[in-house]
């Protein structure tokens, strides 16, 4: 009989251990982007990363997004352990209520930022035997941008101040298929929007031979984004420079989310962030003077951690 109690006492124990070991990890949604996209890996990386570094404690689930503005609206009415990524631009007319977030939605005023992670860099990738060198070529050809993404909205624009609206022919699929599509000669170009090297070009470029259009000062300047250079060798068989558009992004939460997840969280990815540079290198592009990029209150967790590790903080914070 005394045995039976022990044994039963170790049960309880247990069960008790078990139940406080559950209620201590903490549990947190990534919103990211498509999968196979740089940004989805991103995420992975980072979530990969909060795991080692809280010891197990914080677990982030990564979910794929159909793009950033829907990232953001999500955020109006997801829990507290929310984290996403998007353009800061899309943050500042959330909390506005301006552009696609109008009419002003008071639950934005939630918004809080985190870390900035690498920014985004237009791709405009196209088969070799295409016969398209540049933008203008795209008239009449089959091409795919994707639905709902930063980098769908992005090439519709682009190809507006182009002069070629109207003119292309877009294949209403999402970006997930373009690749295969390009490869099997259904369309002969694809836009995507991430960090470089970005996974779906690397696959694209890996046993067919692509281009990668680049724009000319003029359409730069056209589109009011910052200039960004992706070098020779960056994708296989593209040996020259290619001149595109950049925007920054970052990494958003809510006020909803208790003050030591955002810490850790932050903490841990300033910490980490030479380690998953080991592994794709597009994070040593992410410097501490990018806070100043993020265009959101940062969350008073984040914002400890940047007092304790002497980061210079952006004006108002």
């Amino acid at each position: 009989m005394f045995r039976t109690s022990l044994r039963a006492l170790a049960v309880v124990a247990t069960i008790f251990a078990l139940i406080n070991g559950a209620e201590a990890e903490t549990r947190v949604t990534f919103k990211a982007a498509k999968s196979g996209t740089s940004y989805y890996q991103m995420a992975v990386q980072i979530a990969e990363a909060v795991k080692a570094g809280s010891g197990g404690d914080i677990i982030v689930t990564v979910e794929e997004s159909q793009g950033s503005v829907q990232n953001v609206k999500e955020a109006a009415n997801r829990g507290g352990n929310y984290v996403f990524t998007t353009p800061p631009g899309l943050a500042k007319a959330a909390i506005a209520g301006t552009d696609q977030f109008a009419p002003k939605d008071p639950a934005f005023d939630k918004l809080r930022g985190l870390f900035p992670i690498p920014g985004i860099t237009m791709h405009y990738v196209v088969r070799e035997d295409s016969g398209v060198t540049t933008f203008a070529d795209l008239a009449a050809k089959r091409f795919i941008i994707g639905k709902g993404s930063f980098g769908a909205s992005e090439a519709e624009k682009n190809f507006e101040t182009f002069g070629l609206a109207g003119k292309v022919k877009l294949v209403d699929v999402e970006l997930s298929s373009a690749v295969p599509a390009l490869k099997n000669g259904q369309v002969d170009g694809f836009a995507t929007a991430g960090s470089f090297p970005a996974p779906n070009v690397m696959e694209a470029a890996a046993g067919l031979k692509v281009r990668l259009l680049s724009m000319t000062d003029e359409q730069i300047a056209a589109t009011g984004r910052t200039k960004q250079v992706i070098p020779a060798g960056t994708y296989p068989g593209i040996d020259t420079d290619t001149v595109t558009t950049s925007l920054p992004v970052g990494a958003y939460t809510t006020s909803d989310m208790d003050e030591a997840t955002a810490y850790q969280l932050t903490k841990i990815f300033w910490e980490k962030k030479a380690d998953m540079a080991k592994a794709n290198p597009w994070w040593n592009g992410v410097t501490p003077d990018m806070l100043e990029t993020l265009g959101a209150p940062l969350h008073s967790g984040a914002l400890k951690y940047y007092k304790e590790a002497g980061f210079t903080l952006p004006a108002g914070q």
